[in-house]
């Protein structure tokens, strides 16, 4: 029996600076006691993003902490990880991010039922300046509207 996991760490700047086309599930390479770390919540995916290095995936700046009570044998905070999908979705992003500028950022981190760690990954377009004013623009209304449907 498997006990439902409470991480979930998000990347918020992301929905502001980039807009969302598609959205992947990965998995992650880890070494040693960066699932620890995770399971903590102890990771952040602030200034990341995923980069193609030959056929393969890896997510860059994607920061795990130490683990509390790791030894010599702790992990490297910053490293590359590599995501796990397959190829089909590998030769997809890898074919839009070479022939149009996007690019494909990690949104969210989790723990499936299974335990295991997860990367949600989007390929994403840019948002221009005036775009992420229409943004804050939509998020004041919406909220000024559950406001006045409560009062």
């Amino acid at each position: 029996m498997h006990l439902k996991s409470e991480v979930n760490i998000k990347n918020r700047r992301a929905t502001f600076d980039y807009e969302i086309l598609e959205r992947y599930v990965a998995g992650i390479q880890l070494f040693g006691t960066e699932i620890k770390s995770i399971r903590e919540s102890k990771a952040s995916l602030a200034d990341s993003y995923c980069q193609f290095v030959g056929s393969e995936l890896y997510a860059k700046q994607m920061h795990i902490a130490q683990y509390q009570f790791g030894s010599y044998a702790n992990h490297e905070v910053l490293r590359d990880r590599k995501l796990l999908m397959n190829k089909r979705e590998l030769r997809k992003l890898s074919k839009a991010v070479k022939d149009t500028g996007k690019t494909i950022i990690p949104l969210r981190m989790f723990i499936n039922d299974k335990g295991l760690a997860k990367l949600e990954i989007a390929l994403c377009q840019g948002k221009h300046s005036y775009d992420k004013r229409q943004s804050l623009r939509e998020a004041d209304d919406k909220r000024e509207m559950s406001r006045v449907l409560k009062g």
